[in-house]
């Protein structure tokens, strides 16, 4: 391990992207904590402990919420614009053909993800502003009515959301590489040591079956984790052989991989929204003059909220993860187009004929993998929903949510694999 810290030091290059890397973090983790100007800061105290829904925002965000600060949605507007995006490629002609240009197609794609962010940020800041306003009874900010006291707000977190997305291009462009999945996770990790402090707190209150549980969950989560690695790095190598003079007929041998987690965290992310929006909106309605009104939205709070997880929520929950797994994954793995390519290249799989039969062969073999895949997420996103039903703790009081391990897992081996590549890069660099 020390070898390993030694030789990536030893690289002047590596070494200085790792440095320039730290000290994004540190701008972006000290923008976390400047609050908007005209917030009553005061009210915010007890809102998260309240409303556990909130309490998983600001743990994903790092808890910007809790301080009201200027990246108050963190990449939120950005994700959600780059899963939209990335689906339109498949919707919209030109832009698939634009995914098919290499890098200045994927650089124009990626302008259009920025622009795209801007009304979503905007948008989003309106509905989190109303929401978090609500649930201090409107003291959080006064005269929230006014257009020229809400507008200036939703430019600043507008802008706040923009300016991590800079970050995130510079850690990219001049860092280790991964900007925006870098501030995700320094997002999650920094928000564990105040749940730690926060659990030694309660325990030397006297309370000490919480804490009790909570080293349980941290067990827990380490068994996850390694269940995590494990799936997040297994694939299936499909063999694939290419017609080539050069071996002299026997052709020349290659895979086709094909992860067990295809989809990764979308569908989570579309999971979680498609669940969380219904209680947004029946929390907006439970004060309405309508009987009727208010009888959908405390049907809706009392079944089908994240505050309360029951069991109708965490069936429908572990359903949508699958079938928006399935969703994902027909719409970013193109049997027909794999099988074209190989077929163009001269290669076949072997047992398999080339065009429809293996086009067919590729399909089934992606629906079984992700099947694995869309029930590994969702055991993985309920099993902290469950040990809160069944503990004393609460979604704020979990060191990581379900989500959250997924990420930093994700992240982390990508960044080893990042380091490895730059690390031969230097070795072949001081050889020739």
């Amino acid at each position: 391990m020390f070898k390993y810290l030694h030789q990536i030091w030893r690289s002047t290059t590596l070494r200085k992207k790792i440095l320039f890397t730290i000290f994004i973090l540190i701008v972006f983790r000290i923008a976390a904590h400047i609050t908007v100007p005209g917030v009553n800061i005061d009210a915010l105290s007890g809102i998260f402990e309240r409303n556990q829904l909130l309490g998983v925002f600001s743990a994903l965000t790092g808890g910007s919420m809790e301080s009201f600060s200027i990246v108050l949605m963190g990449l939120s507007p950005y994700i959600n614009a780059s899963i939209i995006m990335q689906l339109m490629t498949v919707v919209i002609p030109k832009l698939e053909v634009l995914s098919k240009e290499g890098m200045e197609g994927r650089r124009q794609i990626n302008k259009y993800t920025r622009i795209l962010t801007i009304p979503l940020a905007f948008l989003q800041s309106y509905g989190m502003i109303i929401l978090l306003n609500q649930s201090s009874q409107g003291q959080l900010i006064p005269g929230i009515g006014d257009p020229y006291v809400i507008f200036p707000i939703m430019i600043i977190i507008t802008a706040g959301t923009l300016f991590l997305v800079w970050l995130g291009e510079l850690m990219t462009e001049r860092g280790i590489g991964n900007g925006i999945s870098l501030i995700i996770f320094a997002s999650i990790m920094s928000g564990m040591p105040p749940i730690v402090g926060r659990m030694l707190g309660i325990a030397q209150g006297g309370d000490t079956t919480k804490l009790g549980y909570f080293i349980i969950f941290i067990l827990l989560t380490i068994a996850m984790l390694i269940f995590v690695v494990l799936i997040t790095e297994g694939q299936r190598n499909i063999p694939i052989t290419y017609a080539t003079r050069a071996t002299g007929g026997k052709g020349e041998k290659a895979n086709l991989p094909i992860r067990v987690n295809q989809a990764g965290m979308i569908p989570i992310i579309f999971a979680i929204s498609m669940m969380t929006f219904p209680s947004v909106l029946a929390q907006f309605f439970r004060g309405s003059a309508s009987p009727s009104l208010q009888g959908v939205a405390d049907f809706i709070l009392k079944y089908f909220n994240a505050m309360n997880p029951t069991y109708p929520y965490m069936m429908l929950y572990f359903l949508l993860i699958i079938a928006f797994s399935y969703f994902y994954v027909s719409v970013t793995f193109n049997p027909e187009n794999v099988a074209e390519n190989i077929q163009k290249r001269g290669g076949f799989i072997p047992g398999i004929r080339p065009g429809s039969q293996t086009a067919e062969f590729l399909g089934n073999v992606s629906s079984r993998m992700n099947l694995f895949g869309g029930l590994f997420l969702a055991f993985i996103a309920t099993i902290p929903i469950l040990f809160t039903k069944y503990t004393t703790l609460s979604a704020g009081d979990l060191i990581i949510s379900g989500s959250g391990l997924i990420i930093v897992v994700g992240v982390v081996l990508e960044l080893i694999r990042q380091i490895d590549a730059q690390m031969v890069m230097h070795d072949y660099d001081k050889l020739y």
